[in-house]
């Protein structure tokens, strides 16, 4: 039978930049815009604070476009401070690049196994799905829905008893099966 695991957020990651004022590398999304037009054009950008010290830093969401080519929706979203949206534009690869950031996902997510009758089976296959594009270790997520070591998990693998078509060495953050026997 197959068992449908989800890897889910918890709330906003960290955002890694460097502070200018206490050097720290960590900063907290809550879902925060500010927005400013000039005339005919608008810039946007979603704030965070630095988990040190406190400090405002700006992410460039909207950069001089005319404010006829932004969607009305996403403008009433960055007004009402949409942390969905925040979420979301976390989320944009080209967002990231542009303003030089990385996102910790360091305790931000869970995962949803949906219970512990599978511990029993001898044969367990699974899909794992992510909900976001969560950067896990799969054997990290073995270890914790199946209840065993890294360690164990590790030598799984190397006795054939874990099978997948994906490499489960290094991290993945996109969906993926195996079959584990005991």
């Amino acid at each position: 039978m197959l068992e449908n695991w989800v890897v889910m957020p918890t709330c906003l990651p960290l955002v890694r930049r460097r502070c200018h004022t206490c050097a720290s590398e960590r900063f907290l999304a809550d879902g925060k815009f500010r927005v400013n037009a000039h005339h005919k054009l608008i810039d946007a950008w979603l704030l965070v604070l630095c988990a040190s010290c406190g400090e405002t830093a700006k992410l460039t969401v909207l950069e001089r476009v005319n404010v006829r080519s932004v969607r009305p929706e996403l403008l009433d979203r960055m007004h009402d401070n949409d942390p969905a949206l925040a979420a979301e534009l976390l989320q944009d690869p080209v967002l990231r690049r542009r303003n030089r950031v990385a996102l910790d996902w360091d305790g931000a997510w869970r995962l949803d196994t949906g219970g512990t009758d599978h511990l029993d089976h001898e044969v367990i296959d699974v899909s794992v799905r992510f909900a976001a594009r969560i950067p896990v270790r799969p054997v990290r997520l073995i270890a914790e829905g199946c209840g065993l070591s890294r360690a164990e998990v590790e030598r799984l693998i190397t006795d054939g008893k874990l099978i997948s078509a994906v490499r489960l060495g290094g991290k993945l953050s996109g969906d993926f099966t195996f079959l584990l026997k005991r």
